[in-house]
């Protein structure tokens, strides 16, 4: 295998297991909450339907986990103004608050595996990756 095939699964493995932990240590919310909120968050309002579709999962699971974002007041529904039959799905205050506390959640955790695991020098080569992430992650756009 090229090295350089090698360095981006090594990465992609890595960055993953990184993820993963600090949702799982930093996260409150269920996966799919967080991922609904996030998409509302970043994208704005949208219908059940795109929700699934964004996910990846069926329209009946988004349709649950919207109706249980509804109930703790983390969306709310509106009737789309260009299909009066179509609902439209709206992060609110309180749900904007829900996912900031998770994404601090997570950036505490982050912060924390630096400070316990890293020296000076493994500090200053990660203040790096940000940028160089960014770049790889531009290409997509």
């Amino acid at each position: 295998m090229d090295p350089i095939d090698e360095l981006a699964a090594e990465l992609r493995q890595s960055i993953g297991r990184v993820v993963r932990a600090a949702r799982r240590e930093g996260d409150s919310l269920p996966p799919a909450h967080s991922t609904t909120l996030g998409f509302l968050g970043r994208e704005g309002p949208m219908t059940i339907a795109e929700l699934a579709r964004r996910r990846g999962v069926k329209h009946q699971g988004q349709s649950r986990t919207v109706a249980e974002l509804t109930r703790q007041e983390y969306v709310e529904r509106t009737v789309s103004e260009t299909d009066r039959r179509a609902s439209v799905i709206r992060i609110t205050d309180a749900g904007r608050a829900a996912l900031q506390r998770d994404m601090d959640g997570r950036a505490d955790w982050l912060a924390t595996a630096v400070r316990a695991e890293l020296d000076d020098d493994e500090r200053a080569l990660l203040a790096r990756l940000p940028d160089i992430l960014e770049r790889l992650a531009r290409r997509a756009d």
